[in-house]
């Protein structure tokens, strides 16, 4: 049911999500009706300590799907019988958890119970088999799963964009409400069992995308992965969708994100890349992305299937009198096999046109090569469905009546349902198996073809071949399926070539027995090592090393509706108290501030970086103070600085990250590095051009003693690439010069070696010491890497301060840093310096002599 404090749709969307209990039981009775569990005001469903204590110390699993892995029937007496879906990957993948781990299901039933009946059949079902079903109205289902999930989700994920009323539809903005509505149906159905310091939740597929969000607002270190079946679409075709932040920064509310195929997780991470500015690390094997102080893993690893399943049904009487039956049907002949969904992407016409052709040029073929083709039915339903049967009933009318004849029939359709052990027996007397889809997330048709070929002993028998023969098998598959990658011994083909299907199919028909054999062993080797247990035990181990610094980080969250996501940072890092830094800064008579100034005392992204008005009175009120040293220390040239500081006559400046430095308005600028000359210039600069003039948006900015390429303004994807490949190239050319390359974000910069805002840090305290001055409070401000070098050098200088210094390093934004605090923005910066300007007018200063260092 709707949830009763998120009746309105679009109230859901743009606000926070409810509240629940701090309470946890076990297992407790499911409710019906997903709503408000207790009152708790949002402040403390964002904070660390929301997460309930645990009071269970076996690890348990959540699985939550779009369906649960259960049949249902009605009795003759009205009640309903249900029994576990043994075809369902869901719970099959419970066979890599172990025995330890306790397992609880989440999803919709099949059938649609009366709300009357639900009551029951939920505490029945959580009972029996421990699954907590989510009942959904009809007409909310309906916009979910046939409207958003089937006409906008899907399509896109494959490919398809809404060019057209007829292509999925223009995006519809109350499907997508419905969308987010039934997430948060099941985002209560798990906060009903889920005691979240133990169990580790495992969301799968596209159907529950925001799911993540929703969890991660109620416990912050919930233990959460999710897992995409489907393929995940290029940039260009994902930014067409209205909502891609919203679904993108969602996941990364996941603490492991799995993908079958390395192509999946790289349009996702450029996705990442080029709409949230967000770039990815590999650290001895795994794929990482920082994004808030977490990192969000990466998985890629091809789900398997169950090989003991298959095996058990390959060995039962009714799949051994099938194969004899196909057997005597097809004797003579070689059956080719295809088994597809009836949908557009899965190619199922361009087989057929593949198989006519491969009839029409060779001759020879006819009469003694038959395709079977078993089409299930489509998952999804629209004009699509209908117009893909329609093309496909006509094209094998036309094969069958140009090349049949009596006693052989080239094309056998079967578009009725199939019991599992029929399929089996058309993948045992299969000599080919033909995956032509489009594009598909998996597809696990090949694998199971595999593993059926491989045999038993009841199916050699019935064969005429014995258990020592060596078995063969032979797979022509589409490039853009997700299992193409991992069969090498496969004829890969593009669906869309329909002669190079025909001649694929040709191929496989008539390579030698010796090479089917070799690939069918190279198939099986891998299928049977790599199934889905296998995948399920690799993705909780993953899952499990993601989260296992949770309890160590400090966790809160932030940010509206969809847009929220968790800060977790170190236990000593925290927000720099105004109050607290006021009343250190009155108590104390010798301050050391040191303040960048892009990013920190100027808002980045602006378009005028000179400073405002306001910026430049709070330096002047600090710089009146006799009490303090206050330094600006910025990458920027010095003529640029001399210019915007010229009214702050006591204020010192570090110009080009420290390389020039000036202790006041009136002092002669001092070179804190000797460098004999910039001869290197002439080497950098030219290679600098060629990467200029090949990426469109980038620039070179010449220092004095630096040169900078920007490559802010390019494409990001290849603006990044382009700036690695310029960082190998300056190393390479400046291996002898005495110089360093380093790389920041949006920039390659060449500079002087032992070039650095750390030195101006060293210089200052070291000078203000010989003066006999020694610190009492240093304040030093920064938003990026090249800040951290001061912040390295205050840290650890208490040799140079007061033993009763009071240190404040502090960084713009909440990220991983050395620095000890923070404040959000340049405005709360401001407000703070402003506080302290304020302090200093209104103290009475009793030093006649101010801290400045002397020129």
């Amino acid at each position: 049911m709707v949830s009763r404090s998120y009746s309105n749709l679009l109230e859901l969307t743009s606000c926070d999500s409810p509240t629940f209990s701090r309470e946890k039981k076990r297992l407790p009775r499911v409710a019906t009706v997903a709503g408000v569990l207790s009152e708790l005001d949002d402040e403390a469903s964002n904070s660390a300590g929301s997460d309930a204590p645990s009071s269970i110390s076996q690890d348990r699993m959540i699985i939550v799907g779009n369906q649960l892995p259960l049949k249902a029937q009605r009795k003759e007496d009205g009640t309903w019988d249900f029994t576990w879906d043994e075809d369902s990957l869901l719970l099959q993948l419970k066979d890599g958890l172990g025995e330890d781990v306790e397992t609880i299901y989440i999803g919709c039933l099949k059938e649609e119970i009366e709300p009357s009946e639900q009551d029951d059949v939920a505490q029945n079902l959580l009972d029996t088999f421990k699954c907590v079903p989510t009942f959904l109205p009809p007409e909310l289902f309906t916009k979910f799963y046939h409207g958003f999930c089937k006409q906008h989700l899907w399509p896109l994920f494959h490919y398809m964009l809404p060019l057209s009323p007829d292509l999925g539809g223009r995006f519809d903005r109350s499907l997508w409400q419905a969308y987010v509505s039934v997430n948060k149906i099941f985002a209560d159905k798990v906060m009903e069992v889920i005691s979240p310091d133990d169990d580790f939740v495992w969301v799968h597929d596209y159907h529950l995308m925001v799911l993540p969000t929703f969890l991660r607002k109620r416990f912050n270190r919930a233990r959460l992965g999710f897992f995409l079946h489907s393929p995940f679409p290029s940039s260009e075709i994902y930014r067409t969708l209205p909502v891609r932040d919203e679904l993108l920064r969602a996941l990364l509310n996941s603490d492991l994100i799995g993908f079958h195929t390395f192509d999946y997780a790289r349009h996702f991470l450029s996705c990442c890349s080029r709409m949230l500015g967000l770039s990815y690390q590999s650290k001895r094997g795994y794929i990482g992305l920082e994004y808030y102080g977490r990192t969000v893993s990466i998985k890629i690893l091809p789900v398997g299937i169950h090989i003991g399943q298959l095996q058990s049904v390959m060995n039962l009487p009714e799949t051994e009198n099938k194969v004899e039956e196909l057997q005597n049907k097809f004797r003579g002949q070689t059956v080719m096999l295809g088994v597809d969904d009836m949908d557009i992407f899965k190619g199922i016409s361009l087989k057929l046109l593949a198989m006519e052709q491969l009839l029409l040029q060779h001759p020879d073929k006819r009469g003694r090569v038959v395709l079977v083709q078993i089409a299930n039915p489509a998952r999804g339903r629209g004009k699509d469905v209908q117009e893909v049967q329609s093309e496909t009933y006509a094209t094998v009318k036309r094969i069958n009546s140009t090349f049949g004849r009596p006693g052989y029939t080239p094309v056998i359709l079967i578009d009725t349902p199939l019991q599992f052990y029929e399929r089996i027996a058309y993948y045992v007397i299969a000599e080919c198996c033909l995956v032509t889809a489009v594009r598909d997330g998996m597809n696990l048709i090949p694998y199971e073809y595999i593993i059926c070929r491989q045999g038993s002993d009841k199916i050699d028998k019935i064969l005429g071949t014995s258990s020592f023969t060596q078995k063969k098998s032979m797979l022509v598959v589409s490039e853009f399926i997700g299992c193409s990658p991992s069969l090498s011994g496969a004829i890969r083909v593009n669906p869309w070539n329909i002669d190079a299907v025909a001649e694929a199919m040709d191929s496989a028909l008539i390579v030698p027995e010796s090479e089917k054999q070799m690939r069918h062993e190279k198939h099986y080797r891998y299928v049977s090592t790599h199934d889905v247990a296998y995948w399920a035990r690799s993705f909780l181990q993953d899952l499990e090393r993601a989260c296992r610094d949770h309890l160590r980080r400090r966790c809160w969250g932030i940010g509206f509706g969809l847009g929220f996501r968790v800060i977790a940072l170190d236990p000593n890092f925290r927000k720099l108290s105004v109050e607290h830094i006021v009343s250190a800064y009155k108590r104390t008579k010798h301050r050391a501030i040191l303040l960048d100034y892009d990013g920190t005392m100027m808002q980045p992204g602006s378009i005028s970086t000179t400073p405002s008005t306001e910026a430049v009175a709070i330096l002047n009120s600090l710089c009146k103070d006799t009490k303090n040293c206050v330094f600006i220390v910025s990458g920027k040239e010095r003529k640029t600085l001399t210019d915007w500081f010229s009214s702050c006559e006591r204020l010192g400046v570090a110009a080009e990250h420290g390389y020039f430095v000036r202790t006041n308005h009136n002092a002669d600028w001092e070179e804190c590095v000797s460098v004999p000359d910039f001869d290197w210039k002439q080497i950098a600069e030219p290679v600098m051009q060629l990467y200029t003039e090949t990426t469109d948006g980038s620039n070179i900015e010449t220092k004095e003693t630096a040169l900078v390429w920007n490559y802010e303004f390019a494409d990001r994807d290849f603006g990044s690439c382009q700036a690695k490949e310029l960082l190998d190239h300056l190393e390479s050319v400046l291996a002898n010069e005495p110089v360093s390359v380093k790389s920041s974000p949006h920039i390659v910069e060449v500079k002087p070696q032992g070039v650095s805002k750390g030195i101006v840090a060293e210089r200052l305290l070291l000078t203000m010491q010989q003066m006999g001055v020694i610190p009492d409070f240093v304040l030093c401000i920064g938003d990026d890497r090249s800040d951290e070098d001061m912040f390295g050098v205050i840290m650890n200088a208490r040799a140079s301060l007061s033993p009763v210094a009071e240190v404040f390093p502090c960084t713009v934004g909440q990220k991983p840093s050395k620095a000890k605090y923070y404040l959000e923005d340049t405005s709360e910066i401001l407000r703070m310096l402003q506080g302290l300007a304020n302090a200093s007018e209104q103290s009475v200063t009793s030093s006649p002599q101010p801290p400045h260092v002397a020129s």
